[in-house]
Formats: C-alpha cells, sequence, structure tokens
C-alpha cells in the first residue's frame, strides 16, 4: 500500500482552507442561527468550501469539508456547542451536507485537473513547434516537463542516428541522479522506439501516473517531433 504523505506546501493550504471555514463561521455566527437557519447555513458552507478547492487543490478542499461539517454540527445542530447530534434529523442533514461537499470537491478537482492538462499540452506542442533540430527538441521537451512538474531532475534519451550512440539532455543539467526514476516513458513513433523520458519528480507536485493520459501525450508529441527534425540522409 503506498504511504500517504503531505509536503509542507499541501499542509500549509489546508490550514489556509481551514482558516476561511472559520472565518465563515464567524461571520454566520454574526449574523445569527436563527436569521440564517440549517438549509442556508449548509448552502453558505458550500461557498468556502469550493473556493478552496479551485484555489487549492483537492487536499485543501477536502479539509474544508470536514472542517466545515464540523462548524456545522458544534454551532448549527441542536444540542449547540457540542458534537453530539440529539436528532435523527440532524445526523441526515449532516450527511447529506458531508456528502454533497466532498462531491463539489470531486468534481472541481475533475474539471480543473481536465483543464490544466489541456493547457499543458497545447503549450508543449506550441513549445515543440518550429524547432528544427532534434537537439533542441530534446533541450525544450526535458525543461519544460522540469518546469511543469517541479522535478528534481528531468532526462530526455534519444538516437539521433539508426547506428549512433543515444543523445541524453537533462534539465536541471548539472543535477545528476544514479537511482531508478520514479517515471519512464518510451519515445515512439512511426520508426519504432527512438528515446525515453525519465523523470525524479519533487514532494511539490506529485507526478501522474505514468500511463495518465498526459503523459502519454507529452511523450508522443516528443517523439513525433524527433521524427519531424530527423536530418535527411
Amino acid at each position: 500500500m503506498k504511504k500517504l504523505q503531505f509536503s509542507p506546501r499541501q499542509i500549509s493550504q489546508s490550514l489556509l482552507a481551514v482558516l476561511v471555514i472559520l472565518a465563515t463561521t464567524a461571520i454566520m455566527l454574526l449574523i445569527g442561527r436563527d436569521t440564517l437557519g440549517e438549509a442556508v447555513i449548509a448552502l453558505l458552507y458550500l461557498v468556502p468550501i469550493a473556493w478552496s478547492a479551485n484555489r487549492w487543490g483537492q487536499q485543501a478542499g477536502i479539509t474544508a469539508a470536514l472542517v466545515a461539517a464540523l462548524m456545522f454540527d458544534y454551532f448549527f445542530i441542536p444540542p449547540f456547542y457540542t458534537f453530539a447530534v440529539a436528532r435523527l434529523e440532524g445526523w441526515l442533514v449532516l450527511a447529506i451536507f458531508l456528502t454533497v461537499a466532498i462531491v463539489v470537491v470531486g468534481r472541481i478537482q475533475a474539471s480543473l485537473s481536465t483543464a490544466r492538462e489541456t493547457v499543458m499540452m497545447y503549450d508543449l506542442s506550441t513549445a515543440l513547434t518550429g524547432l528544427h533540430t532534434q537537439d533542441a527538441v530534446a533541450h525544450v521537451a526535458a525543461k519544460y516537463i522540469q518546469k511543469v512538474f517541479l522535478a528534481n531532475l528531468v532526462k530526455v534519451i534519444y538516437r539521433p542516428q539508426k547506428d549512433a550512440p543515444d543523445t541524453v539532455v537533462g534539465e536541471p543539467n548539472h543535477v545528476e541522479k544514479t537511482g531508478k526514476p520514479d517515471r519512464q516513458l518510451p519515445l515512439l513513433n512511426s520508426w519504432g522506439l527512438v528515446g525515453e523520458i525519465q523523470i525524479w519528480g519533487s514532494e511539490d507536485i506529485p507526478l501522474p501516473a505514468g500511463d495518465s493520459r498526459l503523459l502519454k501525450n507529452f511523450a508522443m508529441q516528443i517523439a513525433n517531433a524527433f521524427e519531424r527534425t530527423q536530418p535527411s540522409g
């Protein structure tokens, strides 16, 4: 089983999401629970939850949803100022609220992930367009992937000619890794296997799965760029 890990950045973002929920709770307490009512309070909590998920990602959104559920229970579901729930109706309200909040976070994250991937694929395609040498393709590809994932090291390995030795381009070029890379992406085009991308990730941005649509698209675009820039003869 993969060990669950949280980077300092993710922890700080989750703490910010908690602060947003606490500020929302304070505002609603000032307005008054009798004035708002449970239904309106539940809807108002969804606003900072959705905002946190959109601003800081899924972990922050889920953290916001859980803290909001606790605040909702403690301050707005009888008996007040306790996490106990006296009535079945209260349990139902709390369960429905938490379910809806988690679904909202999941939908927002899925939409954002799709949009980000589309932008990344377009940006790489644009960066590779107009390059005239395989060396330029390798350098641009390594630099782009390293920047996108804040990777510790990205290596693009390619064979410029059929019987020539492999050429290796690394980014950052002063870093060297000897261990197994976190991701290895074969570069395949109409000629067959023409190289490989190796990625050593960082704790700041988790790498997509090796068989993800994004990494497969990256590898395809780079392999096609190598084919396009292959010297004639």
